[in-house]
């Protein structure tokens, strides 16, 4: 962070590098009071488990859950707000650098708490349980198992800490790719009868939004509440489905009321409710048929059951995709290259609720862990067993509602990028870079494009197995070497694992950190600004696919196990050969879903916000 605030200090300016460093400490700052709730809330949902109240665990759990995505949402829109009004006199290219500086700072946390933390996270996960289950055939969660502390820790490192700065990402990109094609487009479409205004609106409008969908979150998280004696599925799913109804007929009044076209409220709209539509879709892929069909392919194998995942994956990457493009193209229709960029803005309306749901996972997993080490009883891991269940449908559906609005996004962030260029290039007299497909400098862009999403997931991949091969290590040294361990007369040595796992995370997120950062760098400033084009092009058509299919094949792979532990497939039951053929291809989900999935999503925003960032310099090559 520090070497890239001196770098943009010293090409773009002191007030550049400033934004880039309030952009990078708003994004920690939600992830630091994020995960200091769910650590809280953890004990306390364990707490209302243990009293036998369902209800006061699903809303301790939601609460906690709902700091972090009130901290997502609220920091992000209060930081690009200040910045546009502070600065919001200065000429557009001052303006447009502030702007974009402050999305890069955001992109920059979220790419290595996204990665870091996944690494983090699924090594300590799967080491855990190859160590605990696989090995020494001990419950999961067991008090003796040395990577326990690890392992809980990392639930909150990767799915409160990383999926904030994920989505604080993606809103914070979303709103400022909006608002820099207002600030540089030559032909915006008219959103008010008043011409001479229209850009002023336009500029501003993205914030706006993204202030309605602020308060509708805080609206439908109370509503949320309201429903805490009710099915835990149904509330949160309830949680995740209203935001964007109530979104659309707030926008629909407000714009009447601000007397601009209601063009934006039905760009919205389709945002707002293809992001549903993504959810649901991941919702199925990692929860229902499909789930029944990978268990019942384990019986017989780990190699049958691995196979049926990656198919499942492979084909729920289509109806999103799908999905994206009838968004892009409807809001294209509506109010063209901006619309696609509100339209994002839309599917991010109710990133508070996402976020509330997302992190409530977490908090829900760790009580149950806390209820089997405290050896609480089966009545208590019971509540924390069901609330943890529907906890993990849910982090589903937010890792895909997450990676579509980054599609999306990068999308808008693309647009903004040609728009840019052009821009500069028509101050300066020169013509338009047209993106025609037989030019070799875009075709080698797209190539080589579609590249980097294989090489951050293959790194990311390694780095999991390896740390997790040295927790394995440890953890099987402390039950050889320390006696009574295996009998509770002894404590294990948790601070050595999570000692492994963090030095882990931080040795292995630099490389793919730096494929983000540096690949758009060199690309733009050695081969100009259509290479570069071709090079977000290709990697948003790879990454956009592979990170949806990741993500969902490990999802699906982790509820199919899940599904045998439950009773749920006819004479199996934990401990078969069945369920161990289902924990072998939880164990490979486990990265796809949690860190190379992820990762991927996060590498093709930051690839777009930098490029968007360098445009001006790159522009006139």
């Amino acid at each position: 962070g520090v070497v890239v605030a001196i770098l943009i200090g010293v090409s773009l300016g002191a007030l550049p590098a400033a934004a880039f460093v309030l952009g990078a400490f708003l994004s920690l700052l939600a992830g630091f009071v994020g995960m200091k709730a769910a650590t809280y809330a953890n004990v306390k949902t364990t707490q209302s488990a243990r009293e036998g109240s369902k209800a006061m665990a699903l809303l301790t759990a939601l609460d906690g859950g709902a700091v972090m995505g009130l901290a997502v949402a609220g920091l992000g829109a209060i930081g690009l707000g200040v910045l546009y009004l502070a600065f919001k006199d200065h000429d557009s290219k001052t303006l447009s650098s502030i702007l974009h500086s402050f999305a890069v700072g955001a992109s920059s946390i979220a790419l290595f708490a996204r990665i870091g933390g996944g690494i983090y996270t699924k090594a300590a996960d799967v080491g855990s349980d190859i160590a605990g289950k696989v090995i020494e055939n001990i419950p999961e969660d067991d008090p003796r198992n040395p990577g326990v502390i690890a392992d809980n820790v990392g639930d909150n490192v990767g799915d409160v800490a990383g999926m904030g700065a994920d989505i604080y990402e993606s809103m914070v990109a979303a709103i400022v790719a909006a608002m820099a094609i207002a600030i540089t487009s030559e032909n915006l479409p008219p959103l008010i009868g008043d011409a001479e205004n229209n850009k002023l609106i336009a500029i501003g409008l993205p914030l706006v939004l993204s202030g309605v969908g602020l308060m509708v979150s805080i609206v439908c998280i109370f509503i949320a509440r309201m429903m805490k004696h009710m099915d835990p599925a149904k509330v949160l799913r309830g949680a995740l489905i209203l935001p964007p109804i109530v979104l659309c007929i707030a926008s629909f009044i407000i714009m009447k009321v601000l007397g601009i076209t209601q063009a934006v409220t039905a760009v919205l709209t389709v945002g707002a409710i293809g992001g549903t539509i993504i959810g649901l879709i991941t919702d199925y892929y990692t929860s229902s048929t499909p789930v029944a069909k990978i268990a019942e392919s384990a019986k017989t194998g780990a190699g049958t059951n691995v196979i049926h995942g990656l198919a499942v994956g492979m084909e729920s990457t289509a109806i999103p995709m799908i999905v994206v493009a009838i968004v892009a193209y409807l809001s294209n229709e509506y109010l063209g290259l901006y619309g696609i960029a509100l339209s994002a803005v839309g599917m991010l309306g109710g990133t508070a609720v996402v976020m509330t749901v997302d992190a409530y996972g977490p908090i829900s997993d760790n009580a149950g862990g806390i209820s089997e080490m405290s050896g609480l009883g089966p009545e208590v891991r019971a509540i924390t067993d069901e609330l943890d269940m529907v906890g993990n449908t849910t982090a589903a559906i937010g890792k895909g509602y997450a990676i579509g609005s980054a599609i999306l996004t990068v999308l808008a962030l693309f647009s903004a990028f040609n728009i840019e260029v052009n821009h500069v290039r028509s101050l300066a007299g020169l013509g338009n870079v047209e993106l025609v497909l037989t030019d070799p400098k875009i075709l080698i862009g797209i190539l080589l494009g579609s590249i980097l999403p294989f090489l951050v997931g293959s790194t990311t991949m390694l780095a999991v197995g390896k740390a997790a091969g040295a927790i394995v290590v440890e953890i099987g040294r402390q039950f050889r070497e320390i006696p009574g361990l295996m009998e509770l007369k002894a404590e294990p040595e948790p601070k050595k694992i999570v000692d492994i796992a963090t030095t882990a995370a931080l040795k292995e997120m630099i490389i793919p950190g730096m494929i983000a950062i540096v690949a758009p760098v060199v690309v733009g400033f050695a081969m100009g600004p259509a290479s570069l084009a071709g090079l977000l092009a290709g990697s948003l058509a790879v990454g956009a696919t592979m990170s949806l299919f990741m993500a969902n094949a490990g999802g699906a792979w982790d509820n199919a196990k899940k599904y045998i532990e439950k009773g749920k497939l006819a004479g199996e039951k934990k401990g078969t050969d069945t369920h161990k053929a289902a924990v072998v291809g939880d164990m490979v989900g486990d990265p796809f879903k949690d860190t190379s999935g992820p990762g991927i999503a996060i590498l093709i925003k930051v690839m777009s916000v930098v490029s968007l960032l360098i445009a001006p310099l790159v522009a006139l090559l």
